[in-house]
């Protein structure tokens, strides 16, 4: 049963919208452009791996995609992770090319692709982390004590990868190709049979997790040392990067395309609940769009069926979830 489906990763879609509101010249702008490669690369990896999933039995598995989950200054970021009775499972998918290298003495995971050699961290060490994690969790709120295992999917089928170091006996089980995920879970299931969880555990747990998936904005910022002072406001057309629209005659007009939009300020609202606030009151959304009329403010606002709570100047506009 999937419990959280799997749509395209918070993470990912903080980092395209960074790069519609950072200045090109940002000192590391070329450096969020590559990280959002790698993890639209991964995102497409993941959506792979549902194949696999799919032959999993229904009423057996609890199945959340993407779960960003909050560890102090840091973010818990979880591929897919399966619940049963018996177990519960991590799995880390990587859509790498080439030969991916996972040397266990070193705690080091390289990819060697066109000659190309490139260090990244390692998957092991970092589901190790996400294990921890878990193993907390479950205990700060009183759960039963099942086992976390995790498993390393690389599911790019040409992809070649070799374990090294004294440590081989430890990593081998824990890395497979797509082809082989099956298998690996049902070696888990031979290995676990005795049930630790109820239903209504794993209902609460899954209910738990869920509402502690969070928008991981502060992280990424801090990642790249951005400060919220650093993005452009404005609302912006997809043909015209970085060039803010005016208000013209009751729509958006580019004065570089001479074209005009009616429902340009949505994609800036998306932006705004994914970098700057959860919530948006009717000034800051007439500072952030570059419009001056608290009415005209108000009429864009309720056209875009946004919850709201409070009346007048202390009203504020919010979407049902984010990714909105």
């Amino acid at each position: 049963m999937i419990i959280k489906e799997r749509t395209i990763p918070l993470v990912l879609l903080i980092l395209e919208a960074l790069c519609r509101r950072l200045p090109l010249n940002y000192p590391k702008y070329q450096q969020i452009i590559e990280e959002m490669g790698r993890r639209e690369a991964g995102y497409k990896g993941e959506v792979s791996l549902d194949y696999y999933l799919r032959l999993l039995p229904i009423n057996k598995y609890m199945i959340l995609h993407d779960l960003n989950l909050p560890d102090g200054d840091y973010n818990c970021q979880i591929d897919t992770l399966l619940l049963t009775s018996e177990f519960a499972l991590i799995v880390e998918v990587k859509n790498m090319a080439g030969n991916l290298i996972f040397d266990t003495e070193n705690e080091q995971f390289t990819q060697i692709n066109n000659n190309v050699e490139k260090g990244y961290p390692d998957p092991i060490a970092q589901s190790e982390r996400h294990k921890e994690y878990l193993e907390k969790l479950m205990a700060e709120h009183k759960f039963p004590k099942v086992p976390v295992e995790y498993l390393v999917v690389i599911s790019n089928g040409y992809a070649s990868y070799v374990i090294t170091g004294k440590n081989t006996y430890k990593v081998k089980p824990r890395v497979c190709k797509s082809d082989a995920f099956i298998n690996k879970i049902q070696s888990f299931e031979k290995q676990y049979t005795n049930p630790l969880l109820h239903a209504k555990d794993l209902r609460k747990l899954s209910r738990l997790l869920v509402k502690m998936n969070k928008v991981p904005t502060s992280y990424i910022l801090k990642k790249y040392g951005i400060n919220k002072t650093d993005l452009l406001t404005g609302v912006f057309d997809s043909n015209c990067t970085h060039s803010p629209l005016i208000r013209k005659k009751k729509q958006w007009y580019s004065p570089s395309c001479n074209e005009f939009s009616k429902d340009a300020h949505i994609s800036a609202l998306k932006d705004y609940f994914l970098l700057f606030d959860s919530q948006i009151t009717n000034q800051q959304f007439r500072e952030f769009v570059h419009i001056k009329s608290p009415d005209t403010a108000k009429r864009l606002l309720l056209s875009v069926n946004l919850n709201y709570s409070g009346t007048k100047k202390g009203r504020v506009y919010f979407p049902k979830s984010i990714p909105w």
